[in-house]
C-alpha cells in the first residue's frame, strides 16, 4: 500500500496591519492589538495581546511576564483613557497566560478563565457560554478543548469577532501534544465553529494578522488535518508496528527540521485519535488504554 499524499497547506487568508511587537494597533472598532517580543518557531512574530472595548476594557492572553511587554498593555488603555477591568486567558501555555496574574496585580483588573492546575487560578471561571459584558462589548466564552483541555475562544459578539487563541492560527496549523491536548477534539471543536450563528466574520489569532474568510481557513485547517491522519494510518499500515520516531521521516516529509520537535506531538496525537477510532492499536505489552500512551509507545495498524 503506498502512502497516503501529503496534506495541502492552510491557506493564508491574513489582512490589516502587519504584526510589530511593542507597539499598539488598532485592527478593528475597540480593538486594540499589542504583540509581546516573544518571536520564535512557536510564536510566529510573537503572542498577540488584545483591549477589546472603550472607557473599561477587557485584556485578551496578556502573554509571558515581560515587563516591558506589560508597560505597553498599560500604556495603551492608559492613551486611550480606559481602564482595565477585565483579563480574560485563552488557555494556560506559557506564551499566552503568565503574565495574567502579574497584570491583575499592577491593575487590580478581574481575571477571567477556563482555570488549568498548571497555571491559572482565574477570580472567575469562565465556561462555555459565559459572557462578559462591558459597557459597550459583549464577548461570549466557546469552550474549545483540543490544543488545551482549558482552551477557551473568546467571540466579541456585536462585530462577531472570534480571539482564537491557538485555536487558529495565521496560515499554520497548532501543535496538539497529549494527553493534555487531544486531536478528536480538537477536530470537533473546529467544526463547530462553523455552525456559529451569526457566522464569524474575522478572526483575531494568538499569533500572527487579523484572518478573514474564517469558514474557508477552518475548514481548511480540518481538511489539512484529516489528509495528515490518512498519511499517518497508511505509513504505520506500511510499516506494519511502530513508534512517534519511527513514523515521522515519512509522515512529516513536508516540515522543516526545527520543527519536527513539536510536529512528534501533533503525530502522537494523531496516533491516539486512530486507535479511539478503532484504525490502530497499542502493542505495548499490558497496556490498552489511549490515555496511557507515551511518546515511545509502538502502535500498530489494524487490518480493515
Amino acid at each position: 500500500m503506498s502512502v497516503a499524499p501529503l496534506p495541502a497547506p492552510v491557506p493564508d487568508s491574513s489582512f490589516g496591519p502587519a504584526v510589530v511587537s511593542g507597539e499598539p494597533v488598532e485592527v478593528a472598532d475597540r480593538v486594540v492589538r499589542v504583540t509581546a517580543p516573544n518571536p520564535s518557531f512557536m510564536t510566529g512574530p510573537g503572542t498577540n495581546t488584545y483591549l477589546v472595548g472603550a472607557g473599561d476594557v477587557v485584556v485578551i492572553d496578556p502573554g509571558p511576564v515581560i515587563d516591558a511587554h506589560i508597560d505597553v498593555i498599560e500604556r495603551a488603555a492608559a492613551g486611550a483613557d480606559a481602564t482595565i477591568r477585565w483579563i480574560a486567558v485563552t488557555h494556560h501555555h506559557l506564551d499566552h497566560a503568565p503574565a495574567a496574574a502579574r497584570l491583575a496585580e499592577r491593575t487590580g483588573a478581574e481575571l477571567v478563565a477556563f482555570g488549568h492546575d498548571d497555571g491559572v487560578d482565574p477570580d472567575t471561571a469562565a465556561v462555555e457560554g459565559f459572557v462578559l459584558a462591558g459597557p459597550d462589548f459583549r464577548l461570549r466564552a466557546l469552550h474549545t478543548p483540543g490544543h488545551a483541555s482549558d482552551h477557551l475562544c473568546w467571540l466579541l459578539e456585536e462585530e462577531s469577532i472570534l480571539f482564537s487563541g491557538d485555536h487558529v492560527m495565521q496560515g499554520s496549523t497548532v501543535v496538539i501534544r497529549p494527553p493534555d491536548g487531544n486531536m478528536a477534539d480538537y477536530l470537533d471543536n473546529l467544526t463547530r465553529l462553523l455552525d456559529l450563528d451569526p457566522a464569524i466574520a474575522v478572526i483575531a489569532p494568538g499569533h500572527g494578522r487579523m484572518i478573514g474568510d474564517p469558514a474557508g481557513v477552518i475548514a481548511s485547517i480540518v481538511r489539512h488535518r484529516l489528509e495528515r491522519e490518512e498519511r499517518v494510518a497508511s505509513a504505520l499500515n506500511d510499516l506494519g508496528r511502530g513508534t512517534v520516531d519511527e513514523l515521522m521521516g515519512v509522515v512529516y516529509a513536508d516540515v522543516v527540521e526545527p520543527l519536527l520537535g513539536v510536529a512528534r506531538f501533533s503525530l502522537w496525537a494523531h496516533l491516539e485519535k486512530l486507535t479511539t477510532d478503532g484504525r490502530a492499536r497499542l502493542a505495548d505489552a499490558g497496556v490498552e488504554d489511549p490515555s496511557r500512551t507515551n511518546e515511545t509507545s509502538t502502535w500498530e495498524a489494524v487490518p480493515g
